[in-house]
């Protein structure tokens, strides 16, 4: 049985690799004869993205060669050398070689004069900043300072950390930033080791804040740190759903995949590559919540992890919507999931320290064409998320919601040509995501080390240009 699991598992993987592979774009910048045509044609050159396919190792940055710089007076500037070597950076003095990995503890910056330290270190740096790299900005936060001059200040690092990402994205690297309150600064563990190490491939430009107002855990453990979690991912016969429950159970979760009757098939066969268990179920179904709640009371007593990842498009012009379309993305894109959430918080299944991810879209932020019910949809979770993470935060819980952007999958695969290299170019690293690079993010924010992000919406979007 575990040999059968094994080469399924493979399988699986091999179907998401087919995928990528299918943008030629990225074969021809690959090879010396392609990359001149590209060249001469003047297309993009898209890099090949790192990516890890396996579980997080205990020193995520083991080799890489890091780079730390500081404004004056800044705050975090100690503990992130120590979380760098830690996670098993290699320090390095001087660009020489090419840096993997710059961190910047712009916490310092309070007046425009300070903004001399970002140049002053980044501006020697580029030309050898290693492809793949990753760029970790800290700043401190806009709303902690009672001065104007200091919130402008450090809110200012933003444009410049999204606008790197524009330089840098080309290289393949990611640029993000971390707004840090000054009593969070041991909650940057976790975001060192995510945003610095390989599992960051696709999420660039992204700013968030990290504070201690969730209960944190007894440890901020990343490595081991999900083993015998129960998680529920709903939606997970295909595409992000099943990179989610493949990825969690790397990470030793007791995966229960939940999708629709009709998608059985698909469904069972991800269960048994993963070694996860299958619940069909439709969650629009108006007795749905109970069931889940019954079923999780009676094999488990608890649920620690819930990937709210389910959901539909019925795409049409306003003018042309029916009214049907219109209540089936409502019901089951959003009210399902408060649903849902009613009835396992109010029967206490979900557990202290739970972790909440909802899958939301770079339409919900920026809007999209034809998509008026399902952009509603998805910008009410961003809105649902914040509004939800302060309620929580007591019980040590976190609430979270990831938007992706042009996600390379089955749907994708069948657009048009045009629409398709459009909807790959339109990023600053000039290519689609996959699904696993959407669930490495999910991961992560279910992991003990995310519990200083709360009620934030993060994009996987390698900066896509629309909601950028």
């Amino acid at each position: 049985m575990r040999r059968r699991r094994t080469r399924r598992h493979r399988n699986i993987r091999k179907v998401e690799k087919a995928v990528s592979m299918s943008d030629l774009l990225i074969k021809l910048s690959g090879s010396r004869f392609g990359a001149g045509v590209v060249k001469l044609l003047g297309l993009p050159a898209p890099v090949e993205l790192a990516r890890s396919e396996g579980p997080y190792a205990e020193q995520p940055l083991t080799g890489k060669k890091i780079l730390l710089g500081g404004s004056q007076n800044g705050y975090a500037m100690e503990r992130l050398r120590q979380i760098a070597r830690d996670a098993g950076a290699v320090p390095l003095e001087s660009a020489d070689g090419g840096p993997d990995i710059l961190i910047m503890d712009a916490t310092g910056c309070t007046n425009p004069s300070d903004y001399r330290a970002l140049y002053d270190f980044f501006h020697p740096l580029m030309r050898s900043i290693a492809r793949n790299a990753r760029v970790l900005m800290v700043a401190a936060l806009p709303a902690a300072s009672g001065d104007p001059i200091a919130a402008a200040t450090a809110r200012g690092i933003e444009g410049f950390s999204r606008s790197l990402a524009k330089e840098l994205g080309p290289r393949g690297a990611t640029v993000n930033l971390a707004y840090v309150a000054s009593d969070a600064i041991d909650r940057l563990v976790g975001v060192v080791h995510f945003f610095c190490g390989v599992q960051t491939t696709y999420v660039t430009g992204q700013a968030l804040h990290v504070t201690s107002q969730v209960a944190a855990p007894a440890s901020l453990v990343y490595h081991g740190a999900l083993k015998a979690k129960v998680a529920l991912v709903t939606g997970s016969a295909r595409g992000i759903g099943r990179a989610t429950a493949e990825r969690l159970a790397q990470e030793g979760v007791q995966v229960i995949c939940l999708d629709i009757p009709a998608a059985s098939a698909a469904l069972h066969e991800t269960c048994r590559a993963i070694g996860a268990i299958p619940l069909l179920l439709n969650i629009a179904s108006p007795d749905a919540p109970r069931q889940l709640m019954d079923f999780f009371k009676e094999r488990f007593g608890r649920l620690d992890i819930l990937v709210h990842n389910a959901g539909i498009t019925r795409d049409k012009t306003l003018a042309n919507m029916k009214e049907q379309s219109w209540d089936q993305v409502v019901d089951i894109n959003f009210s399902a999931m408060a649903a849902i959430d009613r009835m396992l918080l109010s029967e206490n299944i979900l557990r202290d320290q739970a972790r909440l991810v909802y899958l939301s879209s770079i339409s919900g932020v920026a809007g999209n064409f034809g998509q008026t019910n399902y952009a509603l949809t998805k910008a009410a979770l961003i809105g649902y998320v914040a509004a939800q993470a302060p309620l929580l935060a007591g019980r040590g819980i976190c609430v979270n919601a990831v938007a992706p952007g042009f996600i390379e999958t089955a749907m994708t695969r069948d657009m048009p040509f045009m629409a398709r290299e459009i909807g790959r170019r339109l990023n600053s690293v000039k290519q689609g995501g996959q699904p696993r690079d959407v669930a490495e993010l999910i991961t992560f924010l279910c992991t003990p080390g995310a519990c200083g992000i709360s009620g934030e919406t993060i994009r996987v979007c390698g900066q896509g240009l629309v909601g950028a």
